[in-house]
């Protein structure tokens, strides 16, 4: 089983407000989802995200799973991945939205409380800067901008939706096939784990065999909001979510997450998996220190605690054990606590071979500089074990 990371090339949040429509904010350590009051009105005015993947980082990660995997609907997973930051007011239930951004942008290289404030990159107003002035193509109109076939089958442009609110924040594509939703309900946890596989997988399509709209479309970027309804109301704020962006100095940047099933089980650990008893789960061969660019192999020998007593030739020590096919491994911080791959019943499966057990880890997915600890979680006939043995490893550059 598999998880492969990718961090942005490009983010910036934009600001509908009307003392920051022409503002950017590319430099800024935080993304945020906020509705603001307004400083000469009564109305709040929202925010939104903007974000970018480079197309060769999607490549190379799709090309790792496999086309054919890829485009399974069953045995591969793609998410956009934002850590909190902070969030305040928010309410109970609320839905975020991530769709295909149908133009280019710059993200520039200024903040929200640069003094004056910077506009030389996108903002709510224009996709490059206040110099070229490029307009956001129809925003705050109907029109539409990928001809009769897209409106036949309900694509178009969109933008918000409103006759007091400024018009402009981007133009995406709309349609299920271009939208990732996630809703939120009160104790939930706020970072966001969005599903954009049918988005990627039409980026994909233009970039390998440029298939053109709707089945394939230029890698734009994201664009994630909230519900129109919650735009459009302008009487009323929903609270104020800030994620970290690529800009930040923690080890929480924002990241797309390829999930793919690599796993292989072998007949006999199917025949000889440890069903019961008190079990020894030991990694070997840890080298404690790879490298960001490392793709590793680590093996995981098993064998019984406290194992029956019986007239043999060579040494308990050298038979080979199995956990059974409901065996996993998970990533975690190990200053944080953090936990970076989870256990997760689709993807972090554990593999055999003649040689016992093992799994596949990609480091440059991994924050370099950063100590991580390895867990195992083994089902069997008597429940369910999570083995801790403190196996930590460092990436390094």
């Amino acid at each position: 089983m598999a998880y492969y990371f990718i961090f942005p090339e490009i983010d910036t949040t934009i600001y509908s407000h009307p003392d920051r429509k022409t503002m950017n904010a590319g430099a800024d350590e935080l993304l945020e989802l906020v509705k603001e009051p307004g400083s000469s009105d009564e109305f709040h005015h929202p925010s939104r995200i903007l974000i970018k993947f480079k197309n060769e980082e999607i490549t190379n990660a799709i090309s790792l799973m496999e086309e054919g995997i890829f485009t399974s609907s069953l045995s591969s997973a793609v998410n956009l991945q934002l850590t909190l930051a902070e969030a305040n007011n928010i309410v109970s239930t609320h839905v975020i939205n991530a769709y295909a951004v149908s133009q280019s942008w710059d993200e520039g290289t200024g903040k929200y409380l640069n003094v004056p404030t910077a506009s030389n990159g996108t903002s709510w107003f224009f996709r490059d800067n206040s110099t070229f002035a490029t307009s956001w193509t129809g925003s705050g109109t109907s029109t539409n901008w990928f001809g009769s076939a897209a409106t036949a089958h309900g694509y178009g442009t969109g933008s918000i939706a409103s006759t007091v609110l400024t018009p402009g924040g981007g133009t995406w594509y709309t349609g299920s096939n271009f939208l990732g939703t996630q809703q939120f309900l009160k104790g939930d946890d706020l970072d966001t784990n969005i599903d954009v596989k049918e988005i990627i997988h039409r980026w994909s399509a233009s970039l390998s065999v440029g298939q053109t709209f709707p089945d394939g479309i230029v890698n734009n970027g994201f664009l994630i909001k909230t519900l129109n309804s919650i735009e459009a109301n302008h009487t009323a704020s929903f609270g104020e979510l800030q994620y970290f962006s690529s800009d930040t100095h923690t080890i929480y940047p924002p990241k797309l997450c390829f999930k793919w099933d690599d796993s292989i089980q072998i007949t006999t650990q199917q025949i000889n998996a440890k069903q019961k008893g008190e079990l020894q789960v030991l990694l070997y061969g840890n080298k404690k220190e790879y490298n960001q660019n490392d793709i590793t192999k680590f093996k995981v020998h098993v064998r019984d605690k406290y194992p029956l007593r019986e007239f043999s030739t060579t040494s308990n020590y050298l038979n080979i054990g199995y956990l059974t096919t409901g065996s996993f491994y998970s990533i975690r911080d190990a200053h944080t606590e953090r936990e970076i791959i989870p256990f997760d019943d689709n993807f972090t499966k554990l593999s055999s071979d003649g040689d016992g057990m093992y799994f596949n880890l990609y480091m440059n997915g991994l924050q370099p500089e950063r100590y991580y600890r390895i867990l195992f979680k083994h089902i069997n006939q008597e429940g369910t074990t999570i083995y801790d043995n403190d196996y930590h490893f460092k990436v390094v550059r």
